[in-house]
C-alpha cells in the first residue's frame, strides 16, 4: 500500500452488527425524554404531556442526490437536516431521529462513517438523538430514510389548514438558491464528463452552492415569531418550489391568494445566477425548490409585530376565493399560480 493511501473497509468484513457498532458508538443524548436508544427493538421516548409529532424522508442516490458532485458528509447532514425542518414547520421542536440505510457494495465502512459523520453534525447543531435505525444492502446505489419525532404543546402546533381570508403571506429567507446551485454542480459535472482533466470552476458561488449541499432548518424562524408571540394560523416548509407550497396552503385551507412577485425574496446572487443560465428570476423562487424555508400566514391583527422581522417577508395575502391562487407581476397583472417544481412520481 502506497504512503499516502487510505486504508477502507468493506463492509462484509464486519458485518451489519458491527457497522451499526461503528456509527453509533458516538452517539449522545440531548434530550431527558430519551430513555432507550440504539440497542433494543424500539426507542423508548417519555413525551408526558406533550404532543408527539412524526414525519419521515427518504432520499435515493440518483433521484434526489448526485454523489459527483455531493459529499458524503454534507449528505448526511441534509438528509437530517430536511426532516428537521417539517418538524419546525409544524411549529414544534425536533427530539429524536431513527436512520434507516440500504447501501450497495461499492461503498466502504469509512463511506457509511463519514455519511453518518454528517447526520451526527446536524443533530449536534440542533440537539436532536439518534436512537435507532436499520442497514441493509442495496443493489443500486444508497438509499437514506430517516423519520424524525418532535414535540409541541398542543395549543402550538400549527398546521396546513388554518389560514382565513385576509390573512397575511409571509415567507423566511430567501428563495430560488438551492435551484441556482444545483444548476452551477450540473454544469460543472458535463463539464467533467466531457474533459475529466478540466477543474470545477465554483469560486463566487458559496452561498448557493451551501443551500443546495448543506439547507439549514430555519428553527431562528420558529424562535422568534414565539419570542414576539406570534402563531401562524397555517405554515408549512418549502421543499417542492414556492408556488407549490403556496397552492398547498390554499388547497388545505380552503382559501385562494394573491402573491406579488416583486415581494418574492432573493439573494443577489440568485439573480445573477438565473440570469447567467437565461432563466426568468423568480421563476427560480417559485419552483425550483429545496430551500427549506417557512412559508406561512399570520393574522392581519399581526402586521405591527412582523413587519420589521428580520428574515420575514410578507409576499401576499390570502382571499376568499377558494382555489385561485394568482401572481400579480410587476406591472400589475394577474398569472394563475402553476406549481411547476420536483414531482416525485
Amino acid at each position: 500500500m502506497e504512503e499516502n493511501e487510505v486504508k477502507t473497509t468493506n463492509i462484509s468484513e464486519i458485518g451489519e452488527f458491527g457497522l451499526i457498532d461503528r456509527l453509533t458508538d458516538k452517539i449522545t443524548f440531548f434530550n431527558d425524554n430519551s430513555l432507550k436508544g440504539v440497542g433494543d427493538d424500539a426507542a423508548v421516548i417519555d413525551n408526558k404531556e406533550q404532543m408527539t409529532l412524526v414525519s419521515t424522508d427518504i432520499l435515493v442516490e440518483g433521484v434526489h442526490f448526485d454523489l459527483t458532485y455531493t459529499p458524503l458528509k454534507h449528505l448526511g447532514y441534509k438528509a437530517a437536516a430536511v426532516n428537521f425542518s417539517d418538524i419546525y414547520a409544524m411549529n414544534g421542536r425536533p427530539t429524536q431521529i431513527v436512520v434507516a440505510l440500504a447501501v450497495s457494495s461499492r461503498f466502504s465502512v469509512e463511506a457509511v462513517e463519514e455519511l453518518y459523520s454528517g447526520i451526527r453534525l446536524a443533530c449536534e447543531r440542533y440537539k436532536v438523538d439518534i436512537v435507532g435505525g436499520d442497514t441493509t444492502a442495496s443493489k443500486n446505489g444508497l438509499v437514506i430514510s430517516i423519520t424524525v419525532m418532535g414535540v409541541a404543546d398542543r395549543d402550538d402546533i400549527v398546521y396546513r389548514d388554518g389560514a382565513r381570508p385576509n390573512d397575511l403571506l409571509c415567507v423566511s429567507g430567501d428563495l430560488g438558491a438551492a435551484y441556482t446551485g444545483l444548476l452551477i454542480l450540473e454544469r460543472e459535472k458535463a463539464v467533467f464528463m466531457a474533459n475529466p482533466d478540466m477543474q470545477p470552476e465554483l469560486g463566487g458561488n458559496d452561498y448557493i452552492l451551501e443551500r443546495q449541499l448543506k439547507p439549514e432548518p430555519r428553527r431562528d424562524i420558529v424562535e422568534r415569531l414565539k419570542a414576539a408571540g406570534v402563531k401562524p394560523t397555517s405554515m408549512i416548509d418549502v421543499s417542492d418550489g414556492l408556488a407549490s407550497e403556496i397552492l398547498h396552503l390554499c388547497k388545505d385551507s380552503k382559501v385562494g391568494c394573491q402573491v406579488y412577485e416583486d415581494r418574492i425574496p432573493m439573494d443577489p446572487l440568485t439573480v445573477k445566477t438565473a440570469k447567467y443560465f437565461k432563466l426568468v428570476p423568480s421563476i427560480t423562487a417559485l419552483n425550483g425548490g429545496e430551500d427549506y424555508e417557512l412559508l406561512f400566514t399570520v393574522a392581519q391583527s399581526d402586521y405591527d409585530k412582523i413587519k420589521e422581522m428580520e428574515g420575514i417577508r410578507i409576499i401576499g395575502y390570502m382571499t376568499a376565493d377558494t382555489g385561485n391562487a394568482v401572481l400579480i407581476t410587476p406591472d400589475e397583472h394577474s398569472v394563475p399560480l402553476r406549481a411547476q417544481g420536483f414531482k416525485h412520481f
